[in-house]
């Protein structure tokens, strides 16, 4: 049988490949490390449950829902009204694990930011945040609060019923200078959003590791309010009176934090028509559609002198439904990526966040 050899040029191949090979793993042996891909780093561990928070005051606190937590229904002085009906808690986010409200009734700005007051026994709401961040993931920060401040727009609100048994109209004397009013308030707002800003940064968080948005105010009552009802058993207000505060000073609160929320890069939500159709008294005979409490005094604690003078402090705040909607609103207002947006009502009646101008 014919034997078949490596021809000479098949060995001279065989040598030359053989080089090739041995050369080409020298190269790859002698390169430095950084020639290989690094691998991507593992995320971090999250600090905790995945939390919205919410600060502020009566308008996120709860005041309305006519059900609050123990401790802050009067305990030991503590008057915050916290529900488990507020906003922040009727919220659903998909991937949030809890929701947290720090809010309290009648906070104004200083309670909220770092500072030595104390509002109903409790102390600085950012510094409560703090502690909050260090045991929770913070995905976002709720903040309403500044109408306590220069506004005292309550304060005025109970002025208005007051002044619906004779005199002067109760805004008379607030038309010339409520611009300058709630300018006199942005600041404070902006010092407050800064110092919840500053809280978080201090336990190790970015920016870009939260959401921080700013939520104004609604209007709870309307000129449209049927006649019959304009008295102490539902809205005693009087037009005039009633048409500038839906029409100028919600409007204006709503424009001051919005430059509190761009002054500090946060996202704002408007709600200054979001009650517009459901303020209280709107439903004359049928409150079943009003957003908003009617007058309400809860008769009992006027026979305890510690509770009496708290026993009309639910008047004329976002009740169950309203905070149901607000929180409708913002859940819808977290999944998108604007940077602002107002609560409208929609064709199926419901709020949703839509462009605002």
């Amino acid at each position: 049988m014919r034997q078949i050899g490596i021809r000479p040029w098949h060995g001279g191949l065989v040598v030359l490949l053989a080089a090739c090979v041995a050369a080409v793993l020298f190269l790859a042996n002698s390169q430095p490390n950084r020639a290989a891909t690094p691998l991507p780093e593992p995320s971090p561990e999250p600090r905790g449950p995945i939390t919205i928070v919410s600060l502020g005051d009566s308008s996120v606190s709860g005041e309305g829902t006519g059900i609050y937590t123990s401790t802050t229904n009067g305990q030991g002085g503590n008057w915050c009204h916290r529900s488990p009906k507020a906003m922040v808690h009727v919220t659903s986010v998909p991937g949030i694990d809890k929701t947290v409200n720090l809010a309290c009734s009648g906070a104004a700005t200083a309670h909220v930011a770092l500072t030595k007051q104390t509002k109903y026994t409790e102390g600085s709401q950012a510094a409560r945040l703090r502690e909050l961040a260090k045991t929770h993931e913070i995905e976002v920060v709720v903040v309403a609060v500044g109408a306590n401040d220069d506004p005292r727009f309550s304060h005025h609100l109970s002025a208005c019923a007051k002044a619906w048994f004779g005199g002067p109209l109760c805004t008379e004397a607030l038309r010339e200078n409520w611009t300058s009013t709630v300018d006199a308030m942005v600041p404070k707002v902006v010092t407050a959003l800064n110092d919840v800003r500053t809280v978080l940064a201090q336990v190790g968080y970015d920016r870009e590791d939260y959401q921080l948005v700013v939520q104004s105010y609604p209007s709870p009552v309307s000129p449209r309010i049927p006649e019959s009802l304009r008295n102490l058993d539902g809205c005693p207000f009087r037009t005039a009176d009633l048409e500038w505060i839906r029409g100028t000073a919600v409007p204006e609160l709503s424009r001051g934090m919005r430059e509190a929320a761009e002054a500090v890069g946060a996202r704002f939500l408007d709600l200054s028509r979001a009650g517009y159709g459901h303020e209280a008294c709107t439903g004359g005979s049928d409150a079943s559609n009003e957003w908003f409490t009617r007058l309400t005094v809860r008769w009992d604690d006027l026979d305890d002198v510690d509770r009496a003078s708290h026993a009309a402090q639910e008047s004329f705040h976002l009740n169950v439904a309203g905070h149901a909607q607000i929180g409708r609103c913002m859940t819808e207002f977290l999944a998108d990526t604007t940077s602002e947006a107002a609560c409208r009502e929609g064709t199926d009646g419901e709020l949703h966040p839509t462009v605002l101008p």
